[in-house]
This record gives structure tokens, C-alpha cells and sequence, in this order.
């Protein structure tokens, strides 16, 4: 199969898909019409069987979820370690000296407002909901067949590895390979925002008509679904607190109007646009999630969390290889419970994040992007764990506390968080910042959502119609609620892991597409 060069630029007809019959106007709206259409018929079709046969839709979501992560475990697994070995690569090759957008380019943002956007995006909410509720549970089921003498008989250490493999370098090496690809493609080639510019070295001019269409669809499906996941998990947490400090209730109503709530507040931030709105938003709550760190960090054992840091860094490292192993593995329940559902979903959220850290990574060179986008969140994602989950384990250990290990035990995991608290000082002050940490992030992963699906849906226009946006944003809360009332967090879980598992495939070629596109790069040079 014979392809084009890949410094051919797509034919002006279709860059940005702005001409021609694939698009349909109506009311101002600039849509590519096949994915846009495709896109949301499919999702208002699954919102409609959860919403009128809510019993079918919780059956079949519950058996859908066991059977993706026990029968495709492998792929997830294999994809996940070859994407964490292709950006290690990238960081010490040659090709690490191209810059995005070409030897001129400067970078549009700031390096703090920079790293700010892409942390808000990529973890926000699911390191304030797990970031106290998995270290205690993995140190109290531990995985790898309860190998807790190895470290010296610390099940803590053990059971901290076990989360810190989850939130350090596979996720976010899986948010590299899109955001690179489609900066990469964009910037120095010159070819349109959209995930299909990432295949065309391999498809050439394929990518344009229906093949790319199938690309894009599923990215909007991925997009969606995994961002559905993110705000279910912010519904339950900040509904929970809410109840915790003011007693609102935690029922199904709550959790709609809240998403209702959150939603119009994301409207407001994406009319705003992406400066106004999603910047400022995502510097705010990383400012806020800092004081959060910094508080517990003082508050309780520091002494302990600088121990259980540097340990992390060592345990990681000890277990990172039969921790990535899926071959003749005794402890499925971790395996597929947990490491293959994070994997599926961090799939699913990188059409999302990764468009999100190509819109805002010109100028940068290819190896600052790896070290930022790879290295440092491993850094503040470790030493966020060691602070919050190791001060839940130090409660447990040495205080007598058992607040956080009761929430477990009941299985109230959006409550972990608020028990920890709940023993330190202005448990009040502080339970309240933790609630609106999780509405915040709650606006900008919807917000900067709406802006990566409304990109893909008009063909990588960076500048379509804001009411295109703003459709988007109440679609993804309309879903999040859909799935919520038709099968809970599980339904949220399993659509997440069903729209993961073909993106992985997909991944795993776009590597091989950003390295034939680097290389011919570097030859220019």
C-alpha cells in the first residue's frame, strides 16, 4: 500500500472540513456532518435505553464490564507497557530536539499555566476520589499473591506500589501519544486537530473520507464516555460531601441537580472560552489542590509522608515489572478490577486530554512535552498518594483511627476522603475545600470535554461556533446522568472500558504513525 509523503498537506477542500457536502450548516453550526451525526445519534440512542429501561440497561452494563476486563485484559495490559517504552525512548532519542509547530515556535502559555491545564485535565477528580481510598485498600487486599515480606513485611508498602503503578507513568505516557501525535501533525504539518491527522503517514488520503470518519467516531465515543466516568465519580464525591458537612442527602436526585449545576457552571466557562474560562479555572484548583497537599502534608506525619514517598519512588520501581505483567497472574481481582478498568479508562479519556495538551503545546520540544507530560505529573501524582493515602494509613496504624477503614468496609468510597479529614485540624474548612476541589474539576474536565468533542465533530476547527460547544457540554451532562440513573458508577465504569478497548488498538498504531512522522522530520533537518 503505496502512501502519500507525509509532508503532503490535505487537499484545501479539506482542511478543516470546512467545504463540500460532508458538512451541514444549519443555525450558524459549522459540523462535519458524518461523525457529528454518527456520534450523537449513537450516544442519545444508548441515553435513551438507560434512561426508559433502566433495570435492562444496569444488567447489561453489569455483565459488560467483567467481560471486556477478563477476556481483553491482555491488550490492555500490552498496549499500556509499550506506550510507557515508547516515551522513555523519545525522552533520550535525537528525535526529542524537534519542537511542535517548527525551530521558531514559542510556546503560547506560560510553563505554570501550562502544566496547570493539562494536571486539571488529565487527574483531577480521580486523584481526589482514589488518592485516599486505594492505598488503604491495596494495603488491606494485597495484589501479587500478598507478597507484603518482600518489603520487609510492610503490607503499606506494598499495597502503595500497588496505587502508584496505577496513577504515575502508564496514564499518562497513554495522554502522550495523542497529545503528541496531534500537536506533532497539526503544527508541523499543517493538517487539521482531529485524531484521523494522526494516521495520515500510514492512510494517506484515506484519513479524509470514511475511514476517518470511523476514527473520529470513535474518539467522540471514547471522549464521551470516559469524561462521563470522570464526572459520575465528581457526583458521587461531591454529593457525598455535601451530605458530610451540610446534610443535603446523597440520593439520585441530589447527584442530578448537582450535575445540572455543574453543568451551566461549565457553560459559563466555555462561552468564556479557552483562556478566560478553562485556564483561570484549572490555575484556581491547582492553587486550591496545593493548599489541600500542603495542609494534610503539615498536618499530619510529615516525617512519615517524606518516608513513604521516597519508599514509593523504591517500591514502584521493585514491583513495576509483575505489577505490568498479565501472564499467569493469581490476583485477578486487582488485575481486572482495578489496573485493567484504569487502563480502559484512561484510553478513553485520551482522545480528550491528549487534543486538549496538543491545543496548548506549541513551541515546546519534543522531549520538554515527554518530561512535562510524563515525568512531573509522576511526581505530584506520587507524592499527592504518599500524602493523602499515607496519612490514612498512619491513622489506621498508629492512632487507633478507623474512620477511613469503616468507609471501606461499608464500601462508601466517595466517603474516604472527608474520614481522613475528619481527624486532622478544621476538618470543617477543610472538608469543605476537598468538595469544592471536586466541583471545580468537575467544570474544567467538562469544559475543556466539550471543546475536544466540538473540534473532532467539526473537523479539527479550533474556532467553531460557540452554541457547538455548548451543545456538547449538556450532551456529556445529559450522559453522565443517563448512566448514573440506568446502572450507577458501574454503567458509567463499563462504558468507559467498552469505547477503551478498540482506541487502544489505535494507539498502539498511532505510535508507530508519530515515530515514521518524527523521523522524517529529524531527515529534514
Amino acid at each position: 500500500m503505496a502512501s502519500p509523503s507525509e509532508t503532503q498537506k490535505p487537499p484545501k477542500s479539506r482542511r478543516g472540513f470546512n467545504v463540500g457536502q460532508d458538512n451541514i450548516q444549519p443555525f450558524g453550526l459549522d459540523i462535519h456532518n458524518p461523525v457529528f451525526v454518527i456520534s450523537a445519534a449513537v450516544i442519545i440512542l444508548l441515553v435513551g435505553f438507560a434512561l426508559f429501561y433502566p433495570g435492562q440497561s444496569a444488567e447489561f452494563f453489569g455483565w459488560l464490564r467483567p467481560e471486556i476486563t477478563q477476556r481483553a485484559d491482555w491488550i490492555f495490559m500490552i498496549s499500556g507497557n509499550l506506550f510507557v517504552l515508547f516515551y522513555l525512548f523519545l525522552i533520550v532519542s535525537p528525535l526529542g530536539k524537534i519542537r511542535i509547530g517548527g525551530k521558531d515556535a514559542t510556546p503560547d502559555y506560560s510553563r505554570l499555566g501550562w502544566f496547570a491545564m493539562l494536571f486539571a485535565a488529565g487527574m483531577g477528580i480521580g486523584l481526589v476520589f482514589y488518592g485516599v481510598l486505594e492505598p488503604v485498600f491495596h494495603s488491606q487486599a494485597l495484589p501479587l499473591d500478598g507478597i507484603a515480606s518482600a518489603v520487609k513485611g510492610d503490607a503499606a508498602r506494598l499495597g502503595m506500589a500497588a496505587t502508584i503503578f496505577h496513577w504515575v507513568l502508564h496514564p499518562w505516557a497513554i495522554y502522550a501519544v495523542v497529545g503528541l501525535a496531534l500537536a506533532f501533525f497539526c503544527y508541523n504539518r499543517g493538517l487539521p486537530l482531529t485524531i484521523r491527522s494522526a494516521f495520515h503517514p500510514l492512510l494517506g488520503d484515506r484519513v479524509w473520507g470514511w475511514t476517518g470518519h470511523v476514527i473520529d467516531t470513535l474518539a467522540v465515543f471514547a471522549t464521551v464516555f470516559g469524561l462521563a466516568t470522570s464526572l459520575g465519580y465528581g457526583a458521587e464525591q461531591a454529593t457525598a460531601g455535601m451530605n458530610y458537612l451540610f446534610g443535603t442527602g446523597d440520593g439520585a436526585g441530589v447527584k442530578v441537580w448537582l450535575i445540572i449545576g455543574i453543568t451551566i457552571a461549565a457553560l459559563v466557562s466555555v462561552v468564556a472560552g479557552l483562556d478566560k474560562g478553562v485556564k483561570r479555572l484549572s490555575e484556581f484548583n491547582i492553587g486550591l489542590a496545593f493548599l489541600l497537599l500542603l495542609f494534610v502534608f503539615i498536618a499530619g506525619p510529615t516525617l512519615v509522608f517524606l518516608e513513604r514517598f521516597f519508599l514509593g519512588i523504591i517500591d514502584y520501581g521493585r514491583y513495576l515489572v509483575p505489577l505490568s505483567n498479565w501472564i499467569g497472574r493469581e490476583d485477578t481481582a486487582y488485575m481486572h478490577g482495578w489496573t485493567t478498568f484504569y487502563w480502559a479508562w484512561w484510553i478513553s479519556w485520551s482522545p480528550f486530554v491528549g487534543m486538549f495538551i496538543a491545543r496548548i503545546s506549541r513551541g515546546r520540544t519534543i522531549r520538554e512535552f515527554v518530561i512535562c507530560v510524563l515525568l512531573i505529573p509522576t511526581l505530584v501524582c506520587l507524592f499527592w498518594m504518599s500524602s493523602f493515602g499515607g496519612t490514612a494509613i498512619w491513622q489506621i496504624a498508629e492512632t487507633g483511627y478507623t474512620g477511613v477503614s469503616e468507609t471501606i468496609s461499608a464500601w462508601q468510597p466517595e466517603l474516604s476522603l472527608f474520614r481522613m479529614l475528619e481527624a486532622l485540624p478544621m476538618a470543617a474548612i477543610t472538608s469543605f475545600a476537598g468538595v469544592v476541589l471536586v466541583v471545580v474539576f468537575f467544570i474544567t474536565s467538562s469544559d475543556s470535554g466539550s471543546l475536544v468533542v466540538d473540534t473532532i465533530t467539526a473537523g479539527g476547527k479550533t474556532d467553531a461556533p460557540v452554541v457547538q460547544r455548548v451543545f456538547w457540554c449538556i450532551f456529556e451532562g445529559l450522559v453522565a446522568i443517563a448512566l448514573l440513573l440506568g446502572g450507577g458508577l458501574a454503567a458509567l465504569q463499563a462504558a468507559a472500558i467498552a469505547t477503551g478497548l478498540p482506541f487502544a488498538i489505535l494507539l498502539v498504531v498511532m505510535c508507530w504513525s508519530i515515530y515514521r512522522g518524527l523521523s522524517t522530520e529529524k531527515a529534514k533537518e
